[in-house]
C-alpha cells in the first residue's frame, strides 16, 4: 500500500489566557453597543412581543452581545457584513437607529424594509450590510460570492460572515467554505458557538470537539476565543482581518458562548440543563466588561449607570416613534420590488 503523504495543517489554537489591552474609549464604545443591543432586544422580546405588536418571530442574542460588538468594531465601513439572527449590534455599529429597528419588528413604514418584511430580515447595501438568510448556512456561499467580487475589483476590503455551530453541519456551509479556501478569498468566518443548534446540543451534531477543528480540513487557519470577552473577540477578529487582507485566504474564529434564552421567543428551552443557565449567568458579557472597566479605571460606577440610563431614554424615545409610524399602504406593495425606468 502506498504511503499517504501527511498534510501540514494550519494550527487550531485553544482557549488561551491571552487578553487584549483595551483603552477607555474602546471599552466605553463596546459597553454602549452591547447594552443598546440588549435593551432593544429586551424591549422587543419582553414587552412588544407579549403585547402582540411584533410581526413574525423574535430571536435574540442575549448573552452573545460581545461577539457582534467585538467583531463589528474591527471592521472598516466598506467591509461587507453578513450577520446572523443574533447580531443586532452590527446594525447599530453601521448606523441604523433603534427607531428603525423597532419599526421594522412591528412592520411599520419607518422600518428598514418599510413594512415589507418583519423582524431581523433587513439590510442595506449602502451600509454594506446584507440581509439575513433564514437558513443561516446559506449565507456562506453568498458571502463567498461577495468576497470573490471584492477580489475581482481589487478591493482592500473583506467580508465578515457570522453563523452558528449548527450551520457548520449543513452542506451549503461546506461548499461556501471550500470555494473561499480554494480561491483564497478575503472572507472572515465567525462562529458564535452557543452550544445548541435550536435544541440539538453540539455533541449530537458533530464528532469533532470544536467547530474550529473543521477549518484545517479546508486549509483554513482557525482559532477559539472566549466569546463572552468582547476584547478577546476584538483581537481575534482583528487578526483574522489582517490575514485575509494579506491575500492568504479565509480565517475562522470560533467564539465559545451560550444562548441565555430559548431559540426564539416561543421556545422555553426546557431541554437545557438548569446548571448551564446558572454557570453562564456568571459569565454575562456586559457584566464582565463592566467589571473590567472598573478594575482598569476606565469608568466609575456612576458613569456606567449613566450609560444605561441614557440608553433606556434612547430606547423609550425610539419605541414611541416606531409605534407612531404607520403601517404600509397596500398600494405600495410593489414599490421597490422591480426596477423602475
Amino acid at each position: 500500500m502506498a504511503a499517504v503523504n501527511s498534510l501540514a495543517l494550519p494550527r487550531v489554537s485553544r482557549l488561551s489566557a491571552e487578553k487584549p489591552d483595551p483603552d477607555a474609549g474602546l471599552a466605553q464604545k463596546a459597553l454602549y453597543y452591547m447594552s443598546l443591543m440588549r435593551e432593544v432586544e429586551d424591549r422587543i422580546f419582553r414587552k412588544l412581543y407579549r403585547q402582540g405588536k411584533i410581526v413574525g418571530g423574535v430571536y435574540t442574542g442575549r448573552g452573545q452581545e460581545a461577539i457582534s460588538v467585538g467583531a463589528g468594531l474591527t471592521a472598516d465601513p466598506q467591509d461587507v457584513l453578513f450577520p446572523c439572527h443574533r447580531d443586532m449590534a452590527l446594525f447599530f455599529i453601521r448606523g441604523f437607529h433603534p427607531r428603525e429597528i423597532l419599526a421594522q419588528y412591528m412592520g411599520r413604514v419607518g422600518g428598514v424594509t418599510h413594512g415589507k418584511d418583519g423582524n431581523m430580515h433587513m439590510g442595506d447595501m449602502r451600509k454594506r450590510i446584507v440581509a439575513i438568510i433564514s437558513s443561516l448556512a446559506t449565507s456562506l456561499p453568498v458571502a463567498a460570492g461577495a468576497a470573490l467580487a471584492l477580489k475581482y475589483q481589487g478591493s482592500r476590503n473583506c467580508v465578515y460572515v457570522i453563523f452558528g455551530d449548527g450551520s457548520t453541519s449543513r452542506g451549503d456551509w461546506h461548499e461556501g467554505v471550500n470555494l473561499a479556501a480554494v480561491q483564497k478569498l478575503p472572507l472572515v468566518l465567525i462562529c458564535n458557538n452557543n452550544a445548541y443548534a435550536y435544541s440539538t446540543p453540539i455533541e449530537k451534531q458533530m464528532c469533532c470537539a470544536n467547530v474550529a477543528d473543521r477549518g484545517p480540513a479546508y486549509g483554513i487557519p482557525s482559532e477559539i476565543v472566549e466569546g463572552n470577552d468582547v476584547f478577546a473577540v476584538y483581537r481575534a477578529v482583528g487578526r483574522a482581518r489582517a490575514h485575509v487582507l494579506a491575500g492568504l485566504g479565509p480565517y475562522m474564529v470560533e467564539c465559545k458562548t451560550f444562548r441565555m434564552t430559548g431559540h426564539a421567543a416561543h421556545d422555553p428551552a426546557d431541554y437545557v440543563p438548569k446548571h448551564l443557565w446558572e454557570e453562564w449567568a456568571q459569565k454575562d458579557p456586559i457584566q464582565l466588561l463592566e467589571r473590567l472597566m472598573l478594575a482598569k479605571g476606565f469608568a466609575t460606577p456612576e458613569e456606567i449607570a449613566s450609560t444605561h440610563s441614557r440608553i433606556l431614554e434612547e430606547v423609550d424615545e425610539a419605541q414611541a416613534w416606531a409605534e407612531q409610524s404607520p403601517f404600509p399602504d397596500p398600494s405600495d406593495l410593489l414599490k421597490g420590488v422591480y426596477e423602475e425606468s
